[in-house]
């Protein structure tokens, strides 16, 4: 029977322990390098000044005993170099007379780690400041070395005594420091900084802890934030703003906004399923009591069964009209993931737009007022704008009643870019003023329905123009028309293009002979257009008369 292959647990390690820890490595290891510098360079300090004692030690003897022409003996060694007690008041002098403790030589006798002897030439031992186990180096010259004796270390200083006199070897003195003092004072310096090292790394410890621990505080609030986004996708909450300004300051930003953007697509997913089941409800019902009625007993009369066709056929198409908008809509709302960077050239799209519908309706009059100095130039997507001006002037056109008119101006100001069209038709209501951009609205369902439209046209030109950081507006009154604004941010220093269709007519020229309002392009020249783009707006134009793809909603 085999086992379910199942993955151990790992043990979790908080972040700051480790923080805690590494930096504390990090510590230990600075200061223990520090510590051994230090006890080097003090330990050479030490023993320098030992082999200072030592050398002095050696000059003082070596000066008391090299008055002598002969080898020394034992007595000659002794008159210099052991003190005497003289019977006036316990005095203690030197043979000499002179005062013992102000003499050097026995101030250097009497540190406790240091031992004095005089050999003769033949190597033998004739003086011993202090009982000690000392072997004797035969040396030709003053030498101050560190040998090992009875398995410690001490430093040996040897020196031949020549006679001033005549030169000659009269015997050899040889200072020992057993280097007590020194070990000592090594040992205490080398706790202290054991001590200091422990203190500093547990200092260290408690600090990155603290510190970590603070800041680390921004990570607990992202991760409480993110557990409770996971446990409940619809939370609005958040993570709170930091005031420490700082690279979690920024990830904090950007997590908020990724959760702001992951709300947005979930409310616009739940929104667009709310509004394809509602809005789909009623053609499919209909579609579906036509084909139960011609079941039952409709498809043995011609009349019904051709009624219940055509019936069922538009309301297919209305639904295949009213999927397309949706999606156009869904789209409109995620622009800043897909075109975010697209610039387009304002003047180009207006004047195409207006040529495009100019050909397609003749039978109403286009008046267009460009007012700009220079090309103009928008963070926009070319096609988002073309759809914006489509459908609102496709808006415009539908519900032109009596004056089949419609006017179209392009302005600048410092930092913004004006598009207006205008139509005189029946006008809206300052109450459906406040609606006409929601979704599915429509002021006169009936008539709307009759003419069709959805009443997603200009919601979507809604959401296009506020995805690129524009807005747009309306004016209207009952019954004289409305006016349909819309302003985007310029592009600042972009180049102009260089004058286009320089062989094409002056407008002007074409106003006046013709007789056209000023600003008005003549529309007979669009013959000599290819054959292909003749082909494509009559496809627009009776796509347009059809099914009004694009629509706006009515405006009353």
């Amino acid at each position: 029977m085999t086992q379910p292959n199942s993955k151990p647990k790992r043990r979790k390690t908080s972040l700051k322990w480790k923080w805690a820890f590494f930096t504390s490595i990090g510590v230990l290891a600075i200061v223990v390098i520090f510590s051994l510098l230090i006890f080097n360079r003090f330990t050479n300090v030490l023993l320098q000044q030992e082999r200072s004692h030592v050398d002095n030690t050696l000059s003082t003897v070596s000066s008391r005993l090299t008055n002598y022409s002969s080898p020394l003996t034992k007595k000659d060694v002794a008159y210099y170099l052991k003190p005497r007690i003289s019977n006036d008041s316990d005095r203690i002098t030197q043979a000499n007379g002179n005062d013992l403790y102000s003499n050097s030589l026995i101030v250097n006798f009497s540190r406790d780690n240091i031992l004095v002897n005089v050999y003769s030439v033949n190597g033998k031992e004739l003086f011993e400041s202090r009982q000690g186990d000392v072997k004797f180096y035969n040396t030709s010259k003053r030498k101050i070395i560190t040998r090992k004796q009875n398995g410690r270390q001490v430093l040996v200083g040897s020196e031949p005594l020549l006679s001033k006199k005549n030169g000659s070897l009269i015997g050899y003195a040889q200072v020992t420091d057993k280097l007590d003092s020194y070990r000592s004072t090594t040992r205490k310096l080398l706790a202290i900084l054991a001590i200091l090292v422990l203190i500093s790394v547990l200092l260290t410890m408690i600090f990155a802890y603290i510190l970590a621990q603070e800041l680390l505080r921004p990570i607990n609030q992202i991760q409480k934030t993110i557990n409770e986004v996971k446990s409940d996708p619809d939370s609005d909450a958040r993570i709170p703003a930091f005031r420490s300004n700082d690279e979690l300051t920024d990830l904090a930003e950007l997590l908020n906004g990724m959760l702001d953007q992951t709300q947005r697509y979930i409310d616009q997913q739940e929104q667009f399923v709310e509004d394809v089941s509602h809005e789909l409800r009623t053609p499919v019902a209909v579609i579906q009591g036509h084909m139960e009625m011609l079941l039952r007993w409709g498809k043995d009369d011609p009349e019904v069964l051709e009624e219940s066709l055509k019936a069922s056929l538009q309301e297919t198409n209305r639904m295949k009209s009213l999927v397309s908008e949706m999606l156009d809509l869904s789209r409109a709302e995620q622009i800043e993931i897909n075109y975010g960077e697209e610039i387009t050239n304002v003047n180009q799209v207006f004047e195409q737009v207006y040529n495009d519908f100019t050909m397609i309706h003749p039978d109403f009059t286009f008046t267009f007022d460009d007012d700009t100095d220079k090309n103009v130039y928008v963070k926009i997507y070319r096609n988002h704008l073309e759809q914006v001006l489509v459908i609102l002037l496709d808006n415009a056109i539908k519900y032109s009643t009596n004056r089949k008119e419609v006017h179209m101006s392009l302005s600048t100001t410092m930092s913004m870019v004006n598009i207006a069209i205008q139509d005189f038709g029946e006008g809206i209501s300052e109450e459906d003023k406040q609606k006409v951009f929601n979704r599915f609205y429509r002021v006169d369902k009936a008539r709307s329905r009759d003419k069709g439209g959805n009443g997603l046209g200009l919601s979507i030109a809604h959401r296009l123009v506020e995805a690129y950081h524009g807005n747009i507006s309306i004016e209207s009154s009952l019954g004289y028309g409305s006016i349909f604004q819309i302003n985007l941010p310029i592009m600042q220093d972009m180049p102009d293009e260089e004058a286009e269709d320089e062989d094409q007519p002056d407008s002007g020229d074409q106003s006046s002979d013709h007789g056209l309002p000023e600003g008005i392009l003549d529309t007979s020249t669009q013959a000599d257009k290819s054959h292909e783009q003749d082909a494509d707006l009559k496809d627009s134009a009776d796509d347009s008369q059809s099914d009004h793809k694009n629509e706006a909603g009515p405006k009353v």
